[in-house]
């Protein structure tokens, strides 16, 4: 960011430990530093310094190695180094795509888009097109005569459009775009007692009671176990423990007595009630603001009634107090339980600037 501002491009090559972290540790609860490090036990000091979040980046990366049994980094970082074999017009189009986040598109000779991604760095992203073994990529490779790309700024409009987008091109060498991104679901029900419970299940068509989704039952699983903790829920009413009497959190002080009557429904209704608003997004009425394409830019996401209406940029905050102003500024997009999934899955695991309520009787 210094150097943009004095107007130099810096460039070093580089291996992301987040995106790395992504692939080899799917179910990870957080991909940042200081909770991925606390989850997989890696002792850490002087957080928040140079020298310990250092140390700490380096004791990650050599267990990421450990876990990467195809060897997918070291064949990615050989490939960086074939820069200087790919042709000249192939050089040009890696010379011309931005180190920013966005999505990209890879035309053939018609101008029609053969395969689109989505990348928080663009120009990395298209090397390895270029570099990339195997039938299928090297038939891309052939038929790729230039590459086009919108720059985002935000991960999460980099991957609401790249979802939009897969809908609505369909591109011959991207995977087909399931119909459904999620697998699992928490769901909310009242039991004999009137206490709220969580359950976990297997996602299906019903949205009345569905709190949140998710890619597998891990991912499920690990929200499960951090509301449980956040908020001192019950295992034995959300069916996690079986035990005859009390659950165990309760001897640990992290349940309050729901499992054997002592605490009152009121009062524990009330707490699922709080963990439901912070991880869902059903029924809600908010504006998302994450950083922009440019200093000084910022993302706006538009949510109303729980369903994603639309993106877009701005760079004066009396545009978000307006709602009409503001909804002149967003491109209207297709909301959908995917779009839910995709920015529910984001607000659990990363942090945007900002999340505004929307008054809705202006």
């Amino acid at each position: 960011t210094e150097f943009r501002r004095l107007g130099y491009n810096f460039e070093r090559k580089t291996l992301c430990t987040v995106e790395l972290a992504q692939k080899l540790l799917p179910d990870a609860e957080s991909y940042s530093l200081g909770k991925l490090v606390r989850s997989l036990g890696i002792a850490v000091s002087d957080r928040h310094r140079a020298n310990g979040d250092a140390l700490a980046t380096l004791k990650l990366f050599k267990l990421l190695l450990d876990k990467d049994s195809d060897k997918e980094i070291l064949r990615d970082v050989v490939k960086a180094e074939t820069l200087g074999e790919l042709s000249p017009r192939q050089l040009d189009i890696v010379d011309s795509a931005p180190s920013e986040t966005g999505v990209y598109y890879m035309h053939n000779k018609d101008g029609d888009i053969i395969y689109l991604g989505k990348s928080s760095n663009i120009k990395k992203r298209v090397n390895q097109h270029f570099t990339k073994s195997g039938n299928r990529a090297r038939r891309l490779q052939k038929e790729t005569k230039r590459v086009s790309f919108e720059k985002t700024g935000s991960e999460l409009a980099a991957q609401l459009k790249e979802y939009e987008e897969l809908r609505r091109n369909k591109p011959k060498y991207n995977h087909r775009l399931k119909s459904r991104l999620f697998s699992h679901a928490l769901y909310q029900s009242i039991d004999e007692k009137d206490y709220l419970t969580l359950d976990i299940a297997s996602a299906n068509a019903v949205q009345e009671n569905l709190i949140t989704t998710f890619k597998s039952i891990h991912g499920a699983k690990n929200l499960m176990s951090k509301i449980r903790n956040e908020f001192k829920l019950c295992d034995k009413i959300n069916g996690v423990s079986k035990a005859k009497n009390n659950c165990g959190n309760y001897d640990d002080g992290q349940c309050h007595g729901a499992c054997i009557d002592k605490e009152a429904t009121e009062t524990y209704n009330a707490r699922v009630q709080q963990a439901i608003e912070k991880y869902s997004l059903k029924n809600k009425n908010i504006v998302i603001v994450d950083k922009g394409r440019a200093i000084g830019e910022y993302c706006a996401f538009l949510i109303q009634k729980g369903k994603f209406k639309g993106l877009g940029f701005y760079d004066l905050n009396h545009q978000l107090n307006n709602i009409h102003i503001l909804e002149s500024l967003i491109t209207p997009m297709n909301g959908d339980a995917n779009t839910k999934h995709i920015i529910e899955t984001f607000l659990r695991k990363r942090r945007v600037l900002k999340v505004i309520e929307l008054n809705t009787t202006v």
